[in-house]
């Protein structure tokens, strides 16, 4: 039996990785982690390890601010997440 996908962009992406960048991008200043978390609907522990990720991927960086580490998008990053947006657009 075929498993039917509700959206297509889950054939090509890891959802919360990608909807974590383009949240980022849409943001006009730096975030923390717990309220992207909040947005893209996953635990903070579940958050940090892929931002964890996307930080040695080079797309973005964390700035410590007292206790509270903000989160940035890289160009790389910013550039990435532009793409990201133009394929769901295309897969509607």
């Amino acid at each position: 039996m075929e498993k039917m996908v509700k959206d297509p962009f889950d054939v090509f992406f890891r959802k919360k990785p990608a909807l974590m960048l383009v949240a980022l991008k849409r943001s006009v200043k730096a975030r923390y982690g717990s309220i992207l978390a909040k947005e893209v609907d996953c635990t903070y522990s579940h958050a940090v390890k892929i931002l964890q990720g996307l930080e040695k991927l080079g797309l973005v960086t964390f700035e410590k601010k007292g206790r509270i580490k903000l989160i940035k998008l890289t160009k790389k990053g910013t550039e990435i997440s532009d793409h990201i947006e133009s394929i769901k657009e295309l897969l509607g």
